[in-house]
C-alpha cells in the first residue's frame, strides 16, 4: 500500500494549493513551494511560471495567506459615504447613552435631556447660518433630514397597549391587547414633520428669484442699502431691491410665503405650549418656592390680584415693564404663585406648611386671575426667554417622548420666526424703495398744483404707500393678530383649548425662546 501511494504521488505531476488561497487580484510571479520527496519536506524557491507545474505540492506560508473576506463585508464593496454615516450615527447615540458624560462615570444628564439637547444643537448647527432668504444648500438639507430622522427614530419604540380584536380560524372573536405608538407622539410627530417640510419648501421657493439680493455690509453698496431696520441687525447682510421696488408678482409671492410661515409658527407654538403644560412640575422647583402667594408676589402685587374688583389690563399698565428683565421677573413671580395656589388646593391638612388659610373658592379665583395675567404677558411679549418654571420642566423632565416633542416644536418655531424675519426685511426695504420712488416723482413734478396732487391716482398711490409702510413696519406682535392694547377678558375662567382648537385658532402661547437659533 505504501508503494502504491508512493507511485501515486510520483505519477501525479503536481497538486497546487496556491489557487485555493490566492485572491483573484493577487498573482505573484515568485512563490514558495513545499516539495514532498520520499516522506521528507523542504522549501524551494520558484521564480518561473513553469515551476508551478513541477512535481511538488505548492503551499504559501501562513503569513502570506490573505484573510478570507466575504464579498458582503469586503471594504472595497462598502461605499465610503455609508461608512461615514454609520460612524456618525454611532457617535451620536454613544453620546446619548453616556448622557453627555464622556468619562463614563454616570454623572451625565438624563436620556430625555440628552436627546432634547441633541435636537437643539443639531438645529443650531444647521439653521444658524440661515442669514439670507434663499434655499438651504443640498448638503445641509440632506444632513438635517438624515440626522433628525435618527433622533426621532427613538419615538417609534415608545408604545402603549390598546385593545384590539382578533378573529380565529373557527370564527371566534377574541379581544387582545396590542402595542402602538403612544397617542401624543402618534398625533404630534407627523404634524411636526409636515411643518418641517413646509419650512424647507418655503426656502426652496426662493430659488431663482433675483429681484432682491444681499450685499456685503462693508461694501459701498452695502453702506447705501443700510437702514434703521438693518442697522439693528448688524450681523445680517443688507437687502438690496430695484430702485422702483419689487414687481407685483414678487411682492405677492412674498406676502403669500409670509402668511404660510405664520401658520407654521402658530401650529408649532401651540404644540410646544401644550407639551410644556403637560410636563410635571419638578419637586426641586416646588421646594424652592415660598409657602404662600403673598411672599412670592410681594404685598403690592398680591393686593392688586386679591382685590374684589380686578382688571388685568389695568394691572399690567400699573407694572413697570420697561425692560425684558422686569417682564420676565413678573412672569416668574406669577407662575410661582399659580403653582403655590394649585398645591394648596390639593393639600387638605391645615397643619401642613402648604395648608390654605383662605377658602377654596377665593383660592381658585386668585389662580384664575394669575393665569389671565400670564396669558396677557404672552400676548404682549411673545419673545420672552424661558421662565424659571419652563427651564425646570425641561431640565428635570424624564419623559423622553415629551422631551422630543418640546425640543422639535421649539426649533421649528424658532426657524419659522427666522424665515418670517427675513421676509419682513425684504418687504421693509421694498417699502422704502417705493417711498423714495414716489418722492423722486413728486420732486420732478415741482409745478404740480395742490389740486393735481389730490387727484385720484396720486391719492391712491399715497394710500398704497402708507398701507405698505404700515404692513412692513409691523412686528411679530402685530403679525400674530394681537392688538397693542389687550381687551378686557370676561371674569370667567379662560377656556382651555384642545390641541385641534389651538392649532386652528391659536391665542398667543409662545414657547421659551432659544437664543441659539434666533
Amino acid at each position: 500500500m505504501v508503494a502504491a501511494l508512493e507511485r501515486g504521488l510520483s505519477a501525479s505531476k503536481s497538486f497546487n494549493f496556491k489557487r485555493m488561497f490566492d485572491s483573484p487580484s493577487t498573482k505573484q510571479q515568485q512563490s514558495q513551494t513545499l516539495v514532498l520527496e520520499n516522506g521528507d519536506s523542504h522549501l524551494v524557491e520558484s521564480n518561473t511560471p513553469e515551476s508551478q507545474n513541477s512535481d511538488s505540492l505548492e503551499e504559501s506560508p501562513v503569513e502570506s495567506i490573505p484573510p478570507m473576506i466575504s464579498p458582503l463585508t469586503r471594504p472595497g464593496k462598502r461605499p465610503d459615504r455609508q461608512q461615514a454615516d454609520t460612524d456618525m450615527m454611532k457617535d451620536r447615540f454613544a453620546k446619548l447613552l453616556l448622557g453627555e458624560d464622556m468619562s463614563g462615570g454616570g454623572k451625565g444628564v438624563s436620556s430625555a435631556l440628552a436627546l432634547s439637547n441633541a435636537i437643539t444643537n443639531l438645529a443650531a448647527s444647521i439653521f444658524g447660518e440661515q442669514t439670507k432668504l434663499q434655499p438651504m444648500p443640498q448638503d445641509r438639507q440632506a444632513r438635517w433630514k438624515k440626522e433628525i430622522d435618527w433622533l426621532l427614530s427613538v419615538t417609534d419604540h415608545i408604545v402603549e397597549f390598546v385593545p384590539s380584536k382578533q378573529t380565529n380560524k373557527d370564527g371566534v372573536c377574541t379581544e387582545i391587547m396590542v402595542t402602538r405608538q403612544r397617542g401624543d407622539l402618534l398625533m404630534n410627530i407627523p404634524a411636526l414633520r409636515k411643518l418641517d417640510t413646509m419650512l424647507i419648501d418655503t426656502l426652496d421657493n426662493f430659488k431663482g428669484h433675483n429681484e432682491f439680493y444681499y450685499v456685503s455690509r462693508d461694501s459701498e453698496e452695502g453702506k447705501q442699502a443700510s437702514n434703521a431696520r438693518s442697522n439693528d441687525k448688524w450681523w445680517l447682510p443688507p437687502v438690496k431691491v430695484p430702485p422702483g421696488g419689487l414687481s407685483d408678482p414678487a411682492r405677492r409671492m412674498l406676502y403669500f410665503q409670509k402668511d404660510s410661515v405664520t401658520q407654521v409658527q402658530k401650529a408649532a407654538m401651540a404644540i410646544n405650549a401644550q407639551v410644556l403644560s403637560e410636563m410635571a412640575i419638578p419637586e426641586r422647583y416646588i421646594d424652592s418656592l415660598p409657602k404662600n402667594g403673598r411672599a412670592s408676589l410681594g404685598d403690592s402685587i398680591y393686593k392688586s390680584i386679591t382685590e374684589e374688583w380686578f382688571d388685568p389690563a389695568q394691572f399690567l399698565s400699573m407694572m413697570d415693564l420697561s425692560t425684558e428683565h422686569k417682564v420676565l421677573d413678573l412672569k416668574n413671580k406669577i407662575e410661582a404663585s399659580v403653582v403655590i395656589w394649585k398645591r394648596k388646593l390639593h393639600v387638605k391638612d391645615s397643619k401642613s406648611s402648604w395648608g390654605s388659610a383662605v377658602s377654596l373658592e377665593k383660592r381658585e379665583l386668585f389662580e384664575e386671575r394669575a393665569e389671565t395675567i400670564l396669558v396677557f404677558l404672552k400676548q404682549k411679549f411673545p419673545g420672552l426667554p424661558q421662565s424659571s418654571l419652563d427651564i425646570s420642566k425641561i431640565q428635570f423632565n424624564k419623559d423622553i417622548g415629551q422631551a422630543v416633542l418640546e425640543s422639535y416644536s421649539r426649533i421649528l418655531e424658532s426657524l419659522a420666526y427666522t424665515v418670517m424675519s427675513r421676509i419682513e426685511d425684504v418687504l421693509y426695504t421694498d417699502s422704502l424703495a417705493l417711498k423714495q420712488a414716489l418722492l423722486a416723482e413728486e420732486t420732478s413734478d415741482g409745478g404740480r398744483t395742490e389740486t393735481d396732487s389730490e387727484s385720484p391716482g396720486s391719492s391712491n398711490s399715497g394710500e398704497e404707500t402708507e398701507k405698505l409702510d404700515r404692513q412692513h413696519s409691523k412686528t411679530l406682535f402685530d403679525f400674530m393678530g394681537w392688538s397693542d392694547k389687550p381687551t378686557t377678558p370676561p371674569s370667567v375662567t379662560p377656556k382651555k383649548l384642545s390641541y385641534l382648537e389651538k392649532l386652528e385658532n391659536f391665542n398667543g402661547f409662545r414657547s421659551p425662546k432659544d437664543t441659539n437659533l434666533s
